[in-house]
């Protein structure tokens, strides 16, 4: 068990080295480009510099809620929620919307946010990704004209057996939504049809 705790941290961390090299390798250029023309502070480089520097920075809030401490049930206001998610994705093939009207947990945030890295995989093309709160349940649901689910995470997102050994870093938000909702006795549910992905996860009473 401990060593599986492990493993999965170490994928996180991977995760999380992949997604923001990008971004800080940008700021990287573009201080070498400033440094080797002494550009105007409106050029071209200054701009790649702050917009590369905003990237990494939605990223990182993105992720400390994602892939944080899942305990933490102190509220988040929507727009922040809101805002988080949608700067996580800005400049890139997928649009959100965050249809919650009414402040959350930041445990329920979590929730969320690791559906939406996971229905993002389903869209290759890009698309549009939703969340709401129906019923008492997170419903995360991604639309597109190109849909394709690998069965066998969401086999084990729904199933809750995690194959540590095989998982790959990019992968590591089903392995851990898939913790969490053993955690917290969630059953998640998937529906997988044409241009559609939804996942519903029915929160316990004291969530949400």
């Amino acid at each position: 068990m401990h060593r599986d705790g492990a493993s999965l941290a170490a994928l996180i961390g991977s995760r999380i080295c992949h997604d923001l090299i990008n971004p800080i390798g940008a700021i990287s250029n573009g201080l070498e480009l400033v440094g080797m023309g002494g550009a105007s502070p409106d050029g071209p480089e200054m701009s790649l510099i702050q917009q590369s520097c905003d990237n990494a920075t939605a990223r990182i809030r993105f992720f400390r809620i994602a892939f944080g401490s899942a305990d933490d049930a102190r509220p988040i206001p929507v727009r922040e929620a809101q805002k988080t998610l949608a700067d996580h994705f800005e400049g890139t093939r997928y649009r959100t919307e965050w249809s919650i009207e009414t402040d959350v947990g930041r445990n329920v945030v979590q929730l969320a946010y690791l559906a939406v890295l996971c229905l993002e995989m389903a869209l290759p093309q890009g698309g549009v990704l939703m969340v709401d709160m129906q019923d008492g349940a997170l419903v995360v649901e991604g639309r597109s004209d190109t849909v394709r689910a690998d069965q066998p995470l969401w086999d084990m997102l729904v199933s809750g057996i995690v194959p540590i050994p095989d998982l790959r870093p990019a992968d590591v938000q089903f392995a851990l939504l898939a913790r969490l909702c053993q955690d917290h006795d969630i059953r998640p549910q998937q529906i997988v049809d044409e241009g559609l992905v939804r996942l519903r996860l029915t929160l316990p009473a004291n969530d949400g």
